[in-house]
């Protein structure tokens, strides 16, 4: 059986609350929860850091984008969009 205890004194990250906030563990986590809005996350017990996300199209670095963004400028596919503002209403 899992022993959930509530930290004197704690604050959820996400709603504030003071003294909501429980602990508990199983055998290779220890997690924490908030009992006022639903907030969990969790940590290894071994201090290992948990294993990092595999690059994507979606998530690499911001200087992959930036050359092909720069070749597509140069081979004339890019289309370059101004943006107006709207007028101010007097």
């Amino acid at each position: 059986m899992v022993t959930k205890r509530f930290v004197a004194g704690a604050v959820c990250p996400r709603c504030a609350a003071m003294d909501k906030l429980r602990t508990w563990r199983d055998q290779g986590r220890e997690y924490r929860g908030c009992v006022s809005c639903g907030y969990e996350d969790s940590m290894r017990l071994d201090g290992l850091a948990d294993p990092e996300e595999l690059t994507t199209r979606v998530n690499r670095p911001d200087e992959v984008d930036a050359a092909e963004q720069g070749s597509a400028i140069a081979s004339g596919e890019a289309q370059v969009i101004k943006f107006v503002p709207n007028p101010t209403k007097k």
